[in-house]
């Protein structure tokens, strides 16, 4: 009887080895992609080796689908950064700049990793990093390595910790050692 019963579990239990195996980074972007717009807040912690505290800040973000992001920071001082297509606006206090990203390919290059990311787009997101997927659907984590020399010199790493479609943590790891962790909170829609 004992043995009936195991057998028994490990044909229910199958489906799901297979379903844990098959996970990898086509499958959560495909998944990403479904998403055409989110809104969520952020509480993001700057480590700068040259101050004892942590720089923090929070504010709200929002996402369009395929190129629109949106991070307006509330506190300390209110900022706010929109990636349209291909053109960055910065917005501080009364002042307003407006760059263009193809003037600037290594920024361009570390904002597409999240942007890359959100849309679900493979093709854009191995043309400048080397990903590493670990997890399963509902806790993952996607690590992306520079792969041009100038980025890396600049950025070591860029780890993204989700569950499911939602992406829950943003942190960047520059060569230096100074790194930033944005946490993310789903907002209410």
């Amino acid at each position: 009887m004992l043995t009936k019963l195991r057998f028994l579990a490990v044909l229910l239990l199958l489906p799901l080895v297979g379903q844990a195996a098959e996970f990898d980074l086509n499958q959560l972007l495909v998944q990403l992609a479904q998403t055409r717009s989110a809104r969520a807040t952020f509480t993001e912690k700057q480590y700068i080796g040259l101050i004892d505290k942590p720089l923090e800040s929070s504010g709200e973000l929002a996402y369009a689908a395929p190129g629109r992001l949106e991070k307006r920071t509330l506190q300390p001082k209110a900022e706010a950064l929109l990636l349209d297509g291909g053109t960055l606006t910065v917005e501080r206090g009364n002042r307003r700049h407006v760059l263009k990203l193809q003037d600037y390919p290594e920024a361009a290059a570390f904002i597409d990793s999240i942007r890359a990311t959100l849309a679900g787009d493979r093709r854009a997101l191995e043309t400048a990093y080397r990903t590493e997927l670990d997890g399963r659907f509902e806790r993952w984590t996607l690590q992306l390595t520079p792969l041009s020399n100038k980025m890396l010199a600049k950025v070591s790493r860029v780890r993204i910790n989700g569950a499911r479609t939602d992406l829950r943590q943003i942190e960047i790891v520059q060569t230096d050692g100074d790194r930033s962790v944005m946490s993310i909170d789903k907002a209410a829609q």
